[in-house]
């Protein structure tokens, strides 16, 4: 298989999209973020003082999705038509799933607006609890499906 984002010489290029058809596209991207429970139970009872972890880290994911093409270098800007972020608290691992679905209709895109989304959820939880657990993991950023476009559906499945 060629990769559509190499050029001949063998340096990065942005693909040309402009003979591909606009589809319906949509993408579902997840993240999980392991932290002490103390940390879990804190975000859980909102006695973190830099504010409302979760509602913080929804508002910070959409925001990454929407700016993808600005911190992925060969991604193209679009428009998103839609962009949910949902959490699990899970206290048995004490952790957080993160899960993030994005739609747009275009030539291309929206797999790294998800991943983008549930990344920089997770970051800002990091962020807003850094301060009393460093040792956050942050860990398992997958697209778990995808639809729309030449390439058709993807499901991952064994999840």
């Amino acid at each position: 298989m060629d990769l559509t984002h190499i050029n001949s010489q063998g340096r990065a290029k942005m693909v040309d999209v402009s003979e591909k058809e606009d589809t319906a596209r949509e993408a579902i991207a997840i993240a999980s973020i392991y932290m002490k429970k103390e940390t879990l139970e804190r975000i859980k009872e909102g006695g973190i003082k830099k504010g409302d972890v979760l509602s913080v880290a929804q508002v910070g994911g959409i925001m990454g999705a929407k700016n993808t093409s600005q911190i992925i270098p060969m991604c193209h800007p679009i428009n998103i038509s839609g962009c949910d972020i949902s959490f699990e608290l899970d206290s048995e691992k004490n952790k957080i799933d993160i899960k993030a679905k994005a739609k747009t209709v275009g030539k291309t895109g929206i797999e790294m607006e998800a991943l983008t989304a549930v990344s920089t959820a997770a970051l800002t939880i990091y962020d807003m609890c850094k301060a009393i657990d460093r040792e956050m993991i942050i860990s398992d950023i997958m697209l778990v499906e995808k639809s729309g476009g030449k390439s058709g559906l993807f499901q991952r499945k064994n999840i």
